[in-house]
């Protein structure tokens, strides 16, 4: 089948729905079907693509690393024609996803759409932060995934939380897989002797967007405790943001400094490496949908401390593949590491093999089963219920209007919400408290990382692609 991806962020950006739609369309290739993914252009974009089509767009919008997509309706309606989608994937509800839906809705084509982010946590980017945004965005997003004929949840506690918040449109969970494969060629030497980091040195790791909606600020907290009580043991952080001052100052503050390295971003190789030199994965992020670094660090057999959220409760089970923490209290996050690190050898080999079972269940090829057979039931269910209609002038233009009242009544209904008092609460899934952005340490950290995704520019589709490699930082 001919599959049409569309996103507001693509390469050269380094992030988890990023690599979620490379790393599919790779796979959906490799199976014979054709994809083309729809893109922003960026700075620093691959000069030669193939399969993907960059649509003009006004570049670092609001002095993020995303784009705002200008009105080029000629240029993808003729590259459509080439292509002849039987399926459009929107990964953003926001901009590209409304030229989406007027695609779908015009030419009757089947639109699926992943829920990749909780909105909510990331609208501290945009002027006008508020919780009337907050209802406003989650509300959006929930009347744009009513639009839609399927909704993909990356997780079960996000496929909850959006039945919980009334979407209706049918919700499969399909996680972003990883190539196992990658996972196992691991060299951790490199990375300890390129940041001097001792062969007998216990090392936590974390690899991530430095950004405040990942909890940063409590985690470095904690780690910092943990460095103070274990003089031999030592930090790896894999990634940058607006956060990395911040982190700097508190393990500074804490005479740890010496002992945590921070890497920058890497990526392919490099990054493996940074894995499989952990002895542990600490993670403390409130916002993510699906975790997809936890996954990555227990394909290379490392154990995880996290605290239980979204898309992490899936991944990471207490006293087997790591600690799962349900309080938000540094000095026991701090105590299940040394726990870890504790642990005796035929323990600490336990966990690693259960961390890395774990990992199995995202594989690439089990998640792009899941999706593929999906889109094919979209397009029977659309066959089946689609009745012949003459494209005449008038057909078009009724299809059309539908499209963009569709449009109007969603933001509308937004609108409407996002200005009803008292508010209404919005809850984190199995949770029952507010999912507004509660950690008040991580939303202090000044910057800004991520948007609610703008749009794309258009360009070339054609060309040469990479071999696909875990990509870094999400």
């Amino acid at each position: 089948m001919n599959i049409l991806m569309m996103t507001n962020t693509y390469t050269p950006i380094v992030g988890g729905l990023e690599r979620s739609v490379k790393a599919f369309k790779e796979e959906y290739q490799r199976r014979g079907h054709r994809a083309l993914v729809v893109a922003p252009r960026f700075e620093g974009m691959p000069e030669r693509e193939r399969d993907v089509l960059r649509v003009p767009a006004i570049p670092r919008f609001n002095g993020s690393d995303f784009s705002v997509k200008l009105p080029v309706p000629r240029i993808l309606t003729q590259a459509l024609v080439e292509f002849h989608p039987d399926i459009i994937h929107c990964h953003h509800p926001f901009l590209i996803g409304n030229t989406g839906l007027r695609l779908a809705h015009t030419r009757s084509i089947p639109l699926i759409f992943t829920h990749h982010t909780l909105f909510e946590q990331y609208t501290h980017y945009v002027p006008g932060d508020s919780p009337a945004m907050q209802r406003f965005v989650v509300e959006l997003a929930t009347g744009y995934a009513n639009l839609c004929d399927q909704v993909f949840a990356p997780s079960d506690s996000v496929a909850q939380l959006l039945k919980e918040r009334g979407v209706e449109t049918p919700i499969a969970v399909v996680p972003t897989g990883i190539d196992e494969s990658w996972f196992t060629k691991a060299m951790p030497s490199r990375v300890r002797r390129q940041f001097n980091i001792p062969d007998n040195a216990f090392l936590v790791g974390h690899v991530g967007r430095l950004a405040p909606e990942k909890n940063l600020a409590f985690l470095f907290q904690a780690i910092a405790r943990f460095l103070q009580q274990q003089p031999r043991a030592h930090c790896l952080v894999v990634g940058q943001g607006p956060s990395e001052a911040e982190i700097r100052q508190l393990c500074e503050q804490a005479g740890v400094a010496d002992r945590v390295h921070l890497a920058g971003v890497l990526q392919g190789r490099a990054l493996i490496d940074a894995y499989g030199a952990m002895d542990v994965f600490a993670f403390a992020s409130k916002s993510e949908t699906q975790g997809l670094v936890v996954a990555e660090a227990m394909a290379t057999r490392v154990p995880v401390v996290a605290l239980d959220a979204p898309g992490v409760r899936e991944v990471v089970e207490d006293g087997r593949n790591g600690r799962l923490l349900s309080s938000e209290n540094a000095e026991e996050f701090a105590s299940a590491l040394a726990w870890v690190a504790s642990r005796p050898a035929g323990q600490r080999r336990a966990m690693s093999q259960a961390a890395r079972r774990t990992a199995e269940q995202f594989s690439m090829p089990r998640c792009a089963d899941r999706a593929l057979t999906l889109y094919a039931g979209c397009l029977l269910r659309s066959a089946f219920e689609r009745r012949p209609i003459p494209q005449s002038a008038w057909s078009l233009a009724m299809s059309r209007m539908k499209s963009e009242w569709s449009v109007l009544k969603t933001v509308a209904k937004a609108t409407s919400a996002a200005m009803t008092f008292p508010p209404k609460e919005l809850e984190a899934p199995g949770s029952g408290v507010l999912a507004l952005n509660q950690d008040t340490t991580a939303s202090t950290s000044p910057g800004c990382d991520k948007v609610p995704s703008p749009e794309p520019r258009a360009g070339e589709g054609l060309g040469t692609d990479s071999q696909s490699e875990p990509i870094s930082t999400q």
